[in-house]
């Protein structure tokens, strides 16, 4: 998957419409945002799932128990990508719980693999002629899946370009160093000055988890 915009037309107006974020871009260095490959929206999603609230080690090792519930599951470049809907809907709660998910996170795949086997659950081909907001409002439709985690899919997986996730806490804290601020914005704040940053918010959104990493070095 690649960006669905040029990255220097981006930086250049960031530069041009915010000083302070010019600073911080100088700081940074070059835009390096690389989407992931993506199979399908179930695939994403699936994984995001077993992913949320949980530390990246431990979601990656659940990840792979669930994974290797399937063997016969389809395979990428990257090696398996992952049960199907039709795996989810077939397999017993008792092996999915026995791989680690919780309750939760068990009924939103259900959820997900029903809502993707029946047709309701856009399809990467159908994502890619929607507008951001449609594509969240057909996401968060799916039990488990929130506006923060379809915004995600939107910038890391689709590589979408005015995407400003105001509810993240990176965000918010990198906002708060960035423009020196002396406690965290309220998400209303960063929407607000993210105006100026339109029509590429996911770049600033990029920079400003990296100023929340240079501020941990």
């Amino acid at each position: 998957m690649s960006l669905a915009f040029d990255p220097a037309a981006a930086v250049a107006h960031l530069r041009a419409a915010d000083p302070p974020l010019a600073r911080l871009v100088d700081q940074v260095g070059d835009f390096r945002l690389q989407p992931a490959a993506t199979a399908s929206v179930f695939g994403a999603l699936s994984e995001a799932i077993v992913y949320q609230q949980l530390t990246g080690k431990a979601a990656a090792t659940i990840y792979g128990r669930v994974k290797a519930l399937f063997p016969s599951g389809p395979r990428g470049r990257n090696g398996h990508d992952g049960p199907t809907p039709e795996q989810i809907l077939r397999v017993s709660d008792d092996k999915l719980r026995g791989a680690g998910l919780s309750r939760a996170k068990l009924l939103a795949l259900r959820d997900l693999a029903r809502r993707t086997a029946d047709g309701s659950l856009p399809t990467l081909a159908e994502v890619q002629t929607m507008d951001d907001e449609a594509i969240i409002e057909r996401l968060t439709e799916v039990r488990g899946i929130g506006r923060w985690t379809s915004e995600m899919l939107l910038i890391f997986r689709l590589g979408r370009p005015d995407v400003l996730p105001v509810d993240d806490y990176g965000v918010r804290k990198g906002f708060m160093i960035a423009f020196g601020k002396r406690e965290l914005p309220a998400p209303r704040d960063v929407a607000q000055r993210g105006e100026r940053w339109r029509p590429y918010r996911t770049v600033a959104s990029w920079y400003l988890w990296r100023a929340l990493e240079l501020a941990k070095k």
